[in-house]
């Protein structure tokens, strides 16, 4: 099958998603953004649609699909609302994958059903104040005591470490030290909720003001040594590769981005009278729209190719930083635009695009900035 060509079922899944986002995720959006509130009902809506679980097998609850179906379900999402999709995309991605990937049975069989029902979040606590690209920079600590890791530091911009059904983050920490003298980084699992483990004030954002996001902190939160989640001292090993599969999610939701200024700019043009004369009949404006459609399909083309790899079981490393940097481009490069078609309405809060002018920004830095997938790209050709 080619790469870029959907099957039925997952033309079925990207329809009924696209459905849901245009009913019950779009009419709620720009209250949510005012508000700064993450709707549980979408997200419970969510959790019975499957989309928590789409990527994973059904003995843990799941749907028995793949990392592209996922893909699909956040990109129709981001085209109305990213702090929604973003809220699925964290929740799997680095909530619900790491667990996945690295625990065991037990941890496995204890965490992932309620995760993949959305009857619970969790969050991945990798960034710091002094640790963002430079992640082998942490500073948090756990210490073994006994049967018990006792954790100290701070994270920041965690994502769904708040909401009233977040059950645990996973921390990256300095667990001890290399034979080589380096930082030995593994990672635990701390409830929330935990005594020591404070969940700060939520940040007041540029955007994604419907997303839950906190700093972190941690003074001597005990949680017992059987929450080391995978191998002691592969933490950061095996968050790098959550990390590129998650890049893969980022540009799907910045495609979707994209597409949904597309769709705005496009209806606007049609309807908006300039000079007597539909604002679409200027030759300015086809080619505006021209380039902002071609920016989504390069996207879209950008995705596919590295989540089709990624399901295969080739390596997709280089393609999903390219596909990360193509899409988080051309949404913010379309949400410009977008906003200059509305004229002064773009600049007004309740037209989606000026709320997609605000969100789109932090697909450059998230998940890894633009200026660490060129840095990838450039080691993949030897020359970095």
């Amino acid at each position: 099958m080619d790469s870029y060509q959907l099957t039925d079922e997952e033309r079925e899944l990207a329809g009924m998603v696209r459905d849901f986002a245009d009913e019950v995720v779009a009419p709620q959006a720009y209250e949510a953004d005012r508000t700064k509130t993450l709707s549980m009902d979408v997200v419970g809506q969510m959790g019975e649609m499957g989309l928590f679980g789409l990527p994973f097998p059904e003995e843990y609850g799941g749907q028995g699909g793949d990392y592209f179906a996922l893909c699909l379900a956040i990109e129709a999402l981001a085209r109305v609302d990213q702090s929604i999709a973003i809220t699925l995309e964290a929740g799997v991605s680095l909530g619900a994958m790491p667990v996945f990937r690295f625990g065991t049975e037990e941890q496995k069989q204890e965490l992932l059903p309620d995760l993949m029902s959305a009857r619970a979040l969790a969050g991945f606590g990798l960034t710091e104040p002094e640790a963002g690209s430079d992640a082998g920079a942490t500073r948090t600590t756990a210490r073994l005591d006994g049967d018990e890791w006792v954790v100290n530091g701070a994270k920041q911009f965690i994502t769904n470490s708040g909401t009233a059904i977040t059950r645990f983050v996973t921390v990256t920490a300095v667990t001890g030290t290399t034979d080589a003298g380096g930082k030995e980084i593994s990672t635990i699992i701390v409830p929330n909720g935990t005594p020591g483990f404070t969940v700060e004030p939520a940040y007041d954002k540029v955007g994604w003001h419907a997303s839950d996001t906190h700093p972190l902190t941690f003074q001597d939160a005990r949680v017992p040594a059987g929450n080391l989640l995978g191998e002691r001292g592969r933490g950061f090993a095996n968050f790098l590769h959550i990390l590129d599969e998650g890049r893969i999610a980022i540009a799907a939701l910045a495609t979707g981005a994209a597409e949904g200024c597309l769709e705005a700019a496009v209806a606007y043009a049609g309807q908006r009278i300039v000079f007597g004369e539909a604002l679409s009949t200027r030759q300015s404006m086809q080619f505006l729209l021209a380039r902002m459609q071609q920016r989504v399909h390069v996207a879209r083309l950008a995705w596919h190719h590295a989540a089709r790899l990624r399901d295969a079981g080739k390596p997709f490393k280089t393609e999903a930083a390219m596909a990360k940097l193509t899409a988080s481009d051309a949404a913010m490069d379309n949400a410009r635009d977008a906003t200059q078609v509305f004229g002064g309405n773009g600049f007004m809060n309740e037209f989606p695009v000026a709320r997609h002018y605000r969100d789109s920004k932090i697909l450059e830095i998230g998940e890894g900035t633009n200026e660490v997938q060129l840095l990838v790209i450039a080691r993949a050709l030897g020359v970095a």
